[in-house]
């Protein structure tokens, strides 16, 4: 993975040799003919229309980058070079809730490919528009835009934008760090050492073999910042860093009273309360990894049970496949998840069981 910038709405920084330190460029040079400039911004029930981000250039020629919100709901991106325009809208459908929404903007300039995608982490849901014939972006432009504010425009919605050498994926995220003890007939075996053919334990007591693991680095930022489990909650042996997004199997009787369930499962980042659940500090990226199973289920990670890789009936849809972190894979190999392991909370019921676990 090649992120070579992040910024926030009042800073920014770029790294030609990446974030990772891999001691050589990651720029081949002046033009980045591929690669991905990704935005996270709050959506407002109005869905006002602003932009959201812009910048531009003028040597050797003119050159021009926008993402826009759309009156009515949707996004759109404006990309121009010299007297060639490029642009593309995705719709989106509100449901009158604020929520944060990711926008993906990735070009391939020789295959004459690009794309934008929309997706809304709080849903699982992802909408993919093409971009036709886009153009290669400077470096220059885009360094200028990522370290001065004065270089860009930036709506005050957006929580932060970055930009990767390489067509980042979207959709189904990991949500593991490398050192999380994941149960295995081996033993307690690392998230990062899991690998296809190991047997996990799942929460109810079978043992499964892994189909695949899939791993994804992406900025530690927004709605990608890690949040740190801390044990004993949740039945932890000890504390665990897992993505926002990774969701847990919560029991007890705070559940079936509340749910009338036995279990739930809940996204991590609603059950951080400043007590069972904080905001971990670390650099800025984080690589998370999972294991896919053939069916949705429930591993045991440092004695909690978390979800595991879930991608619903990804298989059916090959574009989306192709620009996930799946895309290696035989759409024939892999197993379709009708349905979670367990019921998923809404935001707002998450919310009010975590409140229960800070009482």
């Amino acid at each position: 993975m090649g992120w070579i910038g992040i910024a926030g709405p009042a800073d920014g920084r770029f790294a030609e040799k990446g974030f990772a330190g891999s001691g050589q460029s990651l720029c081949p040079g002046p033009l980045l003919a591929r690669g991905t400039i990704l935005l996270e911004t709050r959506l407002s029930p109005e869905a006002r229309p602003q932009t959201l981000l812009a910048f531009g250039g003028s040597a050797p020629w003119h050159d021009s980058f926008a993402l826009r919100s759309l009156p009515g709901g949707g996004f759109a991106v404006i990309e121009g070079q010299g007297d060639a325009l490029t642009h593309a809208a995705a719709p989106l459908t509100l449901d009158g809730r604020t929520e944060v929404v990711r926008l993906s903007y990735a070009w391939d300039a020789p295959r004459r490919w690009g794309c934008l995608a929309v997706e809304r982490p709080g849903k699982g849901q992802t909408t993919r528009v093409p971009v036709a014939d886009p153009h290669p972006l400077p470096l220059a432009t885009l360094h200028g835009a990522l370290t001065d504010t004065r270089q860009r425009e930036t709506a005050g919605d957006v929580t932060f934008f970055a930009v990767s050498t390489e067509v980042e994926p979207v959709g189904p995220l990991p949500g593991l760090t490398d050192p999380i003890p994941v149960t295995t007939t081996e033993g307690p075996k690392p998230a990062a050492r899991l690998r296809r053919g190991d047997t996990v334990l799942t929460d109810r007591g079978e043992w499964v073999p892994v189909l695949r693991t899939a791993e994804r680095t992406v900025p530690a930022c927004g709605s990608f910042r890690p949040v740190r489990l801390r044990a004993p909650y949740f039945g932890l042996e000890r504390d665990i860093v897992i993505s926002p997004q990774q969701r847990v199997v919560v029991t007890g009787t705070d559940v079936e009273y509340l749910f009338g369930r036995e279990a739930v499962l809940v996204p991590a980042g609603h059950l951080a309360n400043g007590i069972a659940a904080v905001q971990a500090q670390g650099p800025d990226l984080v690589t998370y990894r999972d294991v896919l199973l053939p069916e949705h289920a429930a591993v045991m990670a440092a004695g909690c049970p978390v979800e595991s890789l879930y991608i619903g009936r990804l298989r059916r849809r090959p574009e989306d496949l192709a620009q996930s972190v799946l895309s290696s894979c035989d759409r024939n190999r892999l197993p379709e998840h009708a349905t979670t392991a367990y019921p998923v909370l809404r935001p707002y019921e998450a919310v009010t069981l975590a409140m229960c676990h800070a009482a």
